[in-house]
């Protein structure tokens, strides 16, 4: 497959219902947020929440919160109880690419734009959680390995990251 050139923009309203059909099919289990969720994340806070549009239809996302302090295994924090946008931590809560999509390098153009995003809007450090499978993609993008983590979230094991800006 051929790398996409995707469009990377601020997440719309109007792309809640896509964005959950694609974190719905991305995810595996109850480790997938709600459609609530996702709805809150793009209200609360639309600056950390990107799509990778393709052929005028979201392919993926990146979204997440900002806080002062980051406690990982926090789950209401995924509901952004305690995101402040002034927070010069952000945490990462989806990375998600639609599977018809997956291999074709949205995941980079997507990481780019939002480590880009976070630095021009002064952020000090991205934090998030992963699978083990994950840690060398991320790795890849200047995140480093802190630990497994404490959380148990879908019932998943997950290894917490960080990147400074």
């Amino acid at each position: 497959m051929t790398a996409l050139s995707p469009l990377i923009r601020t997440v719309l309203p109007t792309d809640l219902d896509r964005c959950f059909a694609i974190e719905t099919l991305a995810y595996e289990g109850d480790e997938a947020a709600t459609r609530e969720k996702i709805a809150t994340r793009i209200a609360t806070w639309p600056e950390g929440f990107i799509v990778a549009e393709v052929d005028g239809g979201v392919a993926g996302f990146i979204n997440a919160g900002a806080t002062f302090e980051v406690q990982m295994a926090d789950e209401a924090f995924k509901e952004l109880i305690g995101h402040d946008p002034a927070g010069s931590e952000v945490v990462i809560m989806s990375v998600v690419v639609h599977p018809d999509f997956q291999g074709q390098g949205l995941s980079r153009h997507l990481l780019q734009a939002f480590i880009a995003r976070m630095s021009e809007l002064g952020k000090a450090r991205i934090h998030l959680m992963c699978k083990e499978r994950h840690v060398p993609l991320y790795q890849r993008f200047g995140f480093h390995y802190v630990q497994a983590s404490a959380s148990v979230h879908g019932g998943m094991a997950w290894h917490e990251m960080v990147r400074a800006l």
